[in-house]
Formats: structure tokens, C-alpha cells, sequence
């Protein structure tokens, strides 16, 4: 049957990341349907196909076209998907205040914290479940065999890319991070085998990043993709692609969700890294803790 291979990716991660990772490539019709359910999952759910139409101000048509796009025949399948998400979301955030929407003017900072620990909960628990252990393991044996690796990334993310350099700095591997785009492509054109470029972007849509990565991978260089979106054209440049499944929102957009979950994937690059040569690793670790707390001691 043409859907039951959709069907077995369907079940592999949780259908609201999906539509979460999917979102930007929807037609417009579809990511209307899509931001009904990911606003009110367990409501949405309980739709008809003409309700979901109608609330979505679109055609029947179209909310089978979006189903069959997550991979589903019937609506059913999906709905019931998606009330499994939200157990699982319920049984992950138990121990979290109770909290719904967006953070608003009228939130206390109470609120403000409890919104953003369950936002930022829920990132890492679904990072934790879409990351492909292979191409993370490829990404660990790419840099543990390189002899240099740069990293650039914009914003928020270039915040990412500079603990990344400078935890594989602590264990003794040279790794650059570039925060002017200029340099990074100079930088990307010096690359050649043996090397390791790695890019990181939330959507996966930043020109100077895509760039980066484009001239890193025509000198042969290993290029490695940190994006929340796998079909996004940053990916297009990546030998191997590390998939986040961040939660934004329109008051906190590309600024939490998104790194808290890239940084969570740099962990477990770097631990296997570090891991792939423990002894040396953690004698480095020594080392350089030694040096900093002397300093200190001698400041003092």
C-alpha cells in the first residue's frame, strides 16, 4: 500500500513535532491547519474534517491533503496522534505548573517562569526524541578524525557555535568560531578534507549560514547542519544534518526554545568527542581547570 511506509514514519516522532518541523513548507491552507492544532492540540482533535475546514477557513480537500502529508490516510489516524502527543506531554511536564499561551503583558513573573520552563522542558524532551543517533555518532567520528573545525552561526545561535568551540578548545581540538560572515566564508574557502564545517540555524534559512556551509562543502570539507527544520535549505549543504525540535513562539521567537535545544545537541556532540579519547579528554579537562583556578588563586 503507497501509505503504509508514511504510516510507519508517522509513528517514529511525535506528530506535533512534525508539524512543528514541516510548518515553513506547508501551503498556506496547511499551516493554518497546522497552527489549530499545535494552539489547542486535545480541542482540535475532537474536530470533524468540515469543522477543521471551517475553523481554518479552508476546504476539506485541503485537511486531507495536510493528513496525507504527515503521513496519514485517514483524519482519525492523525487525531489519534495527536491526543497520544498530548499524554506524553502531560506525563512530561507532571512536575511544571499548569500554564497555557503565549507569555503576555499581564503574566506575572511567576507565570513568566513557568511558561518558559515548560516551553523549554517540552524542547528538550522532543530534541531528545527526533535526534538521530547515527548522524549524531557521524558527526562525533567526523570531528574526532578532523584536524581543524569551524563553526558560524547568527544570532542567537552564534552564541551556540561559540560553547561549541570553545568546549572542544577544553579538550584539546582546534576548533574556530566565526561571528562576522565575511570571515566565515573566508574562512569555509581555506576548508578542504580532513576538515569539519558546522553550521547552526533554527530555521535553516539564514543566507550567510547556507553560504557558509555551500563553500565549506566544495573543498571537500565534511559540512555538519544544525537546524530545526530537515528540509530547510541549510540541510541542502549537510553531509549530516543534527535535527532540534524546538518550541517558538511569537514573543520568545528564535531566541529560547531554539537554543536551548541546539545547545543540548553541542552536549552530546562534545561528550562524544570527548568520550571517542576519554583518557586524553579528561586529562585536558584537568589541565585546563588547573590553569584557570591558578590564575585565580594568583590574582588573588
Amino acid at each position: 500500500m503507497p501509505h503504509e511506509a508514511a504510516r510507519d514514519d508517522a509513528g517514529a516522532h511525535p506528530v506535533l513535532v512534525r508539524m512543528r518541523a514541516i510548518r515553513p513548507e506547508l501551503r498556506p491552507s496547511e499551516q493554518r491547519i497546522a497552527d489549530l492544532f499545535l494552539s489547542d492540540p486535545a480541542g482540535t482533535a475532537g474536530l470533524s474534517i468540515a469543522e477543521l475546514a471551517q475553523r481554518c477557513d479552508t476546504s476539506t480537500t485541503s485537511v486531507v491533503r495536510f493528513c496525507k502529508r504527515l503521513g496519514y490516510e485517514h483524519v482519525r489516524e492523525l487525531r489519534n496522534h495527536v491526543l497520544r502527543d498530548v499524554e506524553r506531554e502531560t506525563f512530561d511536564t507532571a512536575a511544571l505548573p499548569a500554564v497555557s499561551g503565549d507569555i503576555d503583558r499581564n503574566d506575572t513573573l511567576s507565570d513568566i517562569v513557568a511558561k518558559v520552563s515548560l516551553a523549554e522542558t517540552l524542547s528538550l524532551a522532543d530534541t531528545a526524541k527526533v535526534l538521530d543517533t547515527e548522524s549524531l555518532r557521524a558527526s562525533v567520528d567526523a570531528i574526532t578524525s578532523s584536524t581543524r573545525v569551524d563553526i558560524f552561526g547568527v544570532g542567537a545561535s552564534s552564541i551556540v557555535g561559540l560553547d561549541l568551540q570553545r568546549k572542544l578548545t577544553r579538550i584539546g581540538r582546534t576548533a574556530l568560531d566565526w561571528s562576522d560572515p565575511h570571515a566565515a566564508w573566508t574562512s569555509a574557502a581555506t576548508l578542504g578534507p580532513g576538515n569539519v564545517a558546522i553550521a547552526v540555524s533554527h530555521t535553516g534559512t539564514t543566507t550567510d549560514t547556507i553560504e557558509f556551509l555551500l563553500l565549506a562543502r566544495q573543498t571537500g570539507a565534511t559540512t555538519i547542519a544544525i537546524t530545526n527544520h530537515a528540509g530547510a535549505p541549510l540541510a541542502d549543504q549537510a553531509d549530516i544534518v543534527l535535527t532540534t525540535a524546538a518550541r517558538e513562539t511569537g514573543f520568545r521567537s528564535g531566541a529560547l526554545g531554539s537554543r536551548i535545544a541546539q545547545l543540548m545537541v553541542v552536549d552530546c556532540i562534545f561528550i562524544g568527542v570527548a568520550q571517542s579519547n576519554y583518557d586524553r579528554s579528561m586529562e585536558a579537562l584537568r589541565d585546563t581547570f588547573a590553569a584557570v583556578h591558578r590564575v585565580r588563586k594568583t590574582g588573588a
